[in-house]
């Protein structure tokens, strides 16, 4: 039988530190068929890589719950429409059954709902209901993934919350009645019935807990809290009832509340952590408005298939990733790439879903959903990366394996040791051999915490993780966060990741140019660009984007041979053409002397030059420029700052390289010029194996560079776009800015130092806490560690590592440089549409460059007439709307009567911007995200009953309330 992979999530529940996850982890690593098993403590989840023909989902699940855990899946909640009698109700749920990545479907056929089990990895919420939509049937989707366990995280707090405070109130009573009662039998059976239901209600599942550990010959966090709380209680029911001596009711009674108000803020405190890819589900909306027969139709998002059109007006959300095929806007795409600066958007731009659409109504192609969509790529990756565990994780792992016995081994000497001599060296003790001793035991087992060990990792990894998600930054888990710190050289290709990736035909040089007669710049072309038309290079696409803008006629190719490194041979109209580097010529025999003076021109100029052989004559040379990206000097800068050593790596000759290279100060000797595709990997390769020990960091388009971002220590891939490589890299930088290499350098480094911090900190606790425990100070101080203190220190150790984490929410991992262009964005005055004479946000405005300079523009009917008669409104002042103010009432009306507007609606446009002030923002009730106020013609909309209105009126456009999660967005 063929060997098969596959990977599943599981969800898992129960685990109360990090030993549980290792016993999970181990145990699914162990079944027969499974290859790797990942469990991430932190976000109780399981990645599984296993054979669908040896083991399956059911045997994974029972293996959990052998354990006393429980293992379950995404889920989706469906309603069928549809009025089947139970018979074909229960064929439906079959038919669900065998759909590829749906492995538990359970059914209520008297509401009519399917709630189904399937794996996140391979299939989405839209996909599920996609495939039981194609069974026939008539179905709506009830609840969605994110919308489930929101409410199964809510339900859970409810109950912790619930527990803990009934714990709580246990322990207000109990503990003045223990601490200022008068010793007496009716006293202490007091205690006895308060403790005994305060332990049967909130702290029997410890014991339970335990139970099932020990049943697997295993232990955990319960063993400890379990033996602390019983050795109190059993010991103070004995002096209640049989022997002599002081009670613990109050000690268990604050052990049991204690840890149940740490584990209850843990698990907030954790979930908050996992906010970010809740908030990136979120992002996508619930309907789309579908083109269908003429008709706009307003659909499920479940429902889109590529190739439908779409309409999507100002304010809303593109549903999926497509291209524009109607119409002109601008696009925030924070969300997604982390640019704060509006993007245009025209036909044939991309679009990318969940992105909100600012300024013009556009219709737009689809061309990706599901799981395809940049979007689930993104929360894919985030996913996983938080499932890989870094180094120090195993290794916090392996001492979390032996932890708890430890700590058992240490508790019972400290109680021997202060049973037979410890008693004997301090007379004056004022308890009894055994109560000193039990006192002892307990305060070691219940400060002893594994929990803070197995948070501390992975809860700045998921941190760390989706904060960089959110900048567009996508770091691919805690191993390589690890590598980042220890990176100290830097490779970059130059074409599209130093240059701009949009090479242009810059000069030409003819046969004819040089003697007068022969080939011409436009046969040069014709010839160039035939030849190119098989090629996907990007010097072979800007060749054929010169001669479809001289309108060149190009040839049908009969033949193509591509050789790597050097250029094409080919044959057009019947003539041998090679076109490529000298090389090329070379190889075949071919002069270049009449030609070498201008090609070395054009490498000095750092222009990169291909020549073109027809019939065995070199007829002309193309001079082909990239311009290089506007931030690249600023972040090779401070990447020698932080004493990384830069290289460029390129394909270009040596001259051609050296010009660029020393335009962006790289030294001569670290430019690697004249590299062939395939060599690329083995110049990173030499790199590494040097003397120096260099640790080296690729940084590629993530396509090209394939096989060298693999051989690099860290992979940084870097693109635009729906495109972009997620699968090829360590790191992804969602977007072209260079400086977003030193923000994810700088954000790795920060999320390291946490995870280093943390596990400190964990460890330290756990050495200073467990003598102190012992009673090692008592010597000094007469003062043992009151039980319910350890518990308390016990508590605030997991919830302060989980804390520290939740600190890197704030870091703002962007370079200064960008923070000060995103403050002059938001401070920038607004401008004045020329046209209208409106006050526009440049930012969403539409714009349009004429003549060197930029005009905005409300809405696209206004750049419609610009367009028609520029020179009609040039010379409107829209620079500075302030300029307009001091021209007076009269000059500024009467500009505005030249489209047909009056003084009134200027009035209303200023009472419009005073209601935009004060409504800012949107924001949901359910996860607090905050989004903009949908944009028509040019102005935030505002409220009007229960729907958002243009400032022109509800006739020129009204939409409802966007929602998030399900409910519909408020003001504020």
């Amino acid at each position: 039988m063929t060997e098969t992979k596959e990977d599943i999530n599981l969800k898992l529940s129960g685990m109360t530190c990090a030993n549980c996850a290792l016993k999970i982890e181990n145990k699914l690593g162990n079944l027969e068929g499974v290859k790797s098993a990942v469990v991430n403590f932190a976000n109780e989840e399981a990645t599984v890589e296993y054979d669908p023909n040896i083991t399956n989902y059911d045997i994974m699940q029972n293996a959990v719950k052998d354990l006393g855990y429980r293992a379950s899946l995404a889920r989706v909640e469906l309603k069928v429409v549809d009025n089947l009698s139970e018979e074909n109700f229960e064929g439906l749920i079959n038919e669900v059954l065998n759909i590829q990545g749906i492995y538990d479907v359970r059914g209520n056929f008297k509401a009519s709902k399917l709630f189904i089990g399937f794996n996140e990895l391979t299939l989405d919420d839209n996909g599920v209901y996609s495939k039981v939509k194609k069974l026939g049937y008539n179905i709506e989707k009830s609840a969605g993934t994110i919308d489930l366990e929101i409410v199964k995280h809510k339900k859970e707090m409810r109950y912790r919350l619930r527990i803990m405070l009934i714990s709580l109130i246990f322990s207000l009573i109990i503990t003045p009645i223990s601490w200022f009662v008068v010793d007496s039998f009716e006293r202490n059976f007091l205690l006895f019935f308060l403790a005994l239901v305060n332990f049967a209600i909130c702290g029997s599942f410890f014991v339970i807990g335990a139970y099932k550990s020990l049943k697997n010959k295993s232990t955990n966090m319960d063993v400890l809290v379990a033996l602390g709380t019983l050795t109190a209680l059993i010991y103070s029911i004995l002096t209640t009832f049989l022997i002599s001596g002081k009670t613990f009711y109050e000690a268990m009674s604050l052990i049991i509340t204690f840890l149940l108000i740490g584990k209850y803020l843990e698990h907030k405190t954790k979930g908050q952590a996992s906010e970010a890819i809740k908030k990136l589900i979120g992002l996508q909306p619930k309907t789309a408005t579908i083109i269908k027969n003429g008709q706009e139709i307003e659909i499920p998002i479940e429902e889109i298939e590529v190739g439908d059109v779409l309409v999507v007006r100002p304010g809303e959300k593109f549903p999926v990733d497509g291209k524009v095929v109607e119409g002109t806007t601008k696009v925030d795409e924070s969300m997604i790439t982390g640019e704060s600066k509006y993007v245009k958007k025209e036909i044939d731009s991309e679009v990318i879903g969940a992105t909100v659409n600012q300024t013009g109504l556009i219709h737009m192609a689809t061309e990706k959903i599901g799981k395809e969509t940049l979007l689930f790529q993104i929360i894919d990756f985030v996913k996983q990366a938080q499932s890989r565990k870094a180094a120090k994780q195993q290794l916090a792992d392996k001492i979390s394996n032996y932890f708890v016995p430890a700590v058992v081994v240490i508790a019972i000497s400290a109680f021997l040791y202060w049973y037979f001599i410890g008693t004997q060296l301090y007379p004056s003790l004022q308890a009894t051999q055994l109560e000193t001793s039990l006192q002892v035991f307990t305060s070691i087992v219940v400060i002893a915490c594994p929990c803070a060990l197995g948070l501390a990792i992975p809860t700045a990894v998921m941190v760390g993780t989706g904060k960089g998600a959110e900048n567009g930054l996508l770091i691919k888990g805690g191993d390589s966060l690890e590598s980042i710190n220890t990176i100290n050289t830097i490779v970059f290709d130059k074409t599209g990741t130093l240059t701009v990736g949009k090479p242009k035909v810059s000069e030409i040089f003819s046969e004819k140019s040089l003697t007068g007669s022969g080939y011409d710049d436009n046969d040069v072309l014709l010839y160039a660009g035939s030849a190119e038309m098989g090629s996907e290079h990007p010097l072979g696409r800007a060749i054929i984007e010169e001669a479809n803008q001289r309108t060149i006629g190009l040839e049908p190719l009969t033949e193509f041979d591509a050789v790597p490194g050097k250029g094409i041979k080919t044959n057009i109209k019947g003539k041998s053409v090679l076109i490529g580097n000298e090389k090329l010529m070379i190889d075949n025999n071919i002069s270049t002397k009449d030609y070498k003076a201008k090609f070395q021109e054009f490498q000095k100029q750092g222009i990169t030059t291909i020549l073109i052989s027809i019939d065995n004559k070199i007829r002309g040379v193309i001079g082909i420029s990239d311009k290089m990206k506007d931030q690249a000097p600023y972040a090779l800068d401070k990447l020698r700052e932080m004493g990384i050593e830069i290289y460029m790596i390129t394909g270009d000759n040596m001259q051609t390289a050296l010009n660029i290279g020393r335009k962006l100060k790289f030294d001569e000797a670290h430019i690697l010029a004249e590299v062939l595709p395939n060599d690329k990997a083995l110049n990173i390769q030499k790199l590494q194996q040097s003397e120096e020990n260099k640790v080296v960091g690729m940084v590629g388009d993530g396509i090209n560079d394939a096989p060298a971002l693999a051989q690099a220590d860290i992979g940084i891939a870097i693109g635009t776009g729906t495109d972009v490589a997620i699968e090829t890299a360590d790191i992804v930088l969602m977007r072209g800015d260079l400086r977003n290499v030193v923000s994810a350098i700088n954000l790795s480094k920060k999320t390291y130092k946490k995870m280093i911090t943390n596990l400190f900190w964990a460890f330290i606790y756990n050495i200073i806490g467990l003598p102190l425990a012992a009673g090692v100070l008592y010597g000094f101080t007469g003062l043992f560690l009151p039980p319910f203190l350890a518990a308390i220190f016990m508590a605030t150790s997991s919830v302060s590592v989980v804390t520290n984490s939740l600190f890197l929410k704030r870091y703002e991992p962007k370079t200064p440089q960008q923070l000060e262009e995103e403050k002059l964005l938001i401070s920038q005055e607004k401008v004045v549409d020329p046209v209208c004479g409106m006050e526009i946000d440049p930012r969403r405005a539409l714009d349009h460059e004429y003549q060197g300079k930029i005009y905005h523009f409300c809405g696209p009917n206004c750049e419609a007439h610009f367009k028609q008669d520029p020179e009609r409104f040039k010379n409107y002042d829209n620079m500075n709307p302030k300029l307009m103010q001091m021209k007076g009432t009269e000059e500024e009306e009467s500009v505005v009567s030249d489209d047909n507007k009056n003084a009134q609606e200027i009035k209303l446009i200023k009472e419009e911007k005073e209601v935009d002030k004060k409504m800012s923002k949107l924001k949901c009730v359910e996860c607090g995200l905050e989004q903009e106020i949908p944009m028509h013609c040019g102005q935030a909309m505002h409220q009007e009953g229960d729907q958002l209105v243009c400032w022109m009126g509800a006739s020129c456009g009204a939409q409802p309330f966007p929602e998030h999660h399900g409910k519909t967005m408020e003001l504020v």
